[in-house]
């Protein structure tokens, strides 16, 4: 193998990687718990995308008495507090990984 069949190779393992998380962007991935209680979606990547959470969740024994509102602000602020984790863990990891790759190597996902 000569240099430049190597530098192809490469280019070509780069794409496939980067379309790969194009793909895996795009794919949500619904869990469940509780008999669909709570729901959680997440892309292919692990990124929380959003919460439902089932009035029975809130009040088994009496659902009907829980409020539209009451759900939609406690989603609301999972919501937020899951994706302010999230950015929170990722800034993290892109400091710390700063300190060990090397300025000007790119190194697709990890940043």
């Amino acid at each position: 193998m000569n240099f430049a069949n190597i530098l192809k190779q490469a280019q070509q393992v780069q794409k496939r990687l980067q379309d790969a998380q194009k793909d895996l962007a795009a794919t949500e991935i619904t869990a469940e718990s509780g008999n669909g209680a709570v729901k959680v979606v997440c892309d292919g990547n692990g990124k929380f995308k959003s919460i439902k959470i089932g009035k029975q969740a809130i009040n088994p024994e009496h659902p009907d008495l829980v409020e539209d509102e009451c759900v939609e602000m406690i989603e609301d602020l999972i919501s937020s507090a899951m994706k302010q984790a999230t950015e929170d863990a990722k800034k993290k990891m892109e400091d710390k990984m700063k300190g060990i790759v090397p300025p000007g190597v790119n190194i697709p996902g990890l940043f």
